[in-house]
């Protein structure tokens, strides 16, 4: 069993910072790419950011440069360092991770239970 749990999201206003994180636990033999979703109200979820194994990463054009992914592989943590918070960046963030467990001949992705982010005035 794998358990990915994030935490961080809340309330922030508009120009503010906030830093999502996610951890995966349990019998884990390797993970090779983890990320970011979110999904607004009344939308489709979007990919907001990966980065895989070897440090590699990617960014919705929507968050360029304003929100930066990284990785702890030690901990099987991911993090989400969101600056210059925007209105529109409210949404339900999910993590989600590629990985193979403990004897598993194929990989396969996990996901969080979601955290909310709310940039309000």
């Amino acid at each position: 069993q794998v358990q990915l749990v994030e935490s961080g999201g809340g309330l922030v206003q508009p120009g503010g910072s906030l830093r999502l994180s996610c951890a995966a636990s349990g019998s884990i033999f390797t993970i090779n790419r983890m990320g970011w979703y979110r999904q607004a109200p009344g939308k489709q979820r979007e990919l907001v950011a990966f980065i895989t194994g070897s440090g590699n990463t990617n960014y919705a054009d929507s968050v360029q440069g304003r929100f930066t992914i990284s990785r702890d592989n030690a901990k099987n943590t991911v993090f989400l360092q969101m600056s210059s918070l925007k209105f529109e960046d409210t949404a339900v963030y999910y993590c989600y991770a590629v990985l193979k467990t403990t004897g598993a001949t194929a990989s396969y992705t996990d996901w969080g239970q979601g955290t909310q982010v709310t940039v309000s005035s």
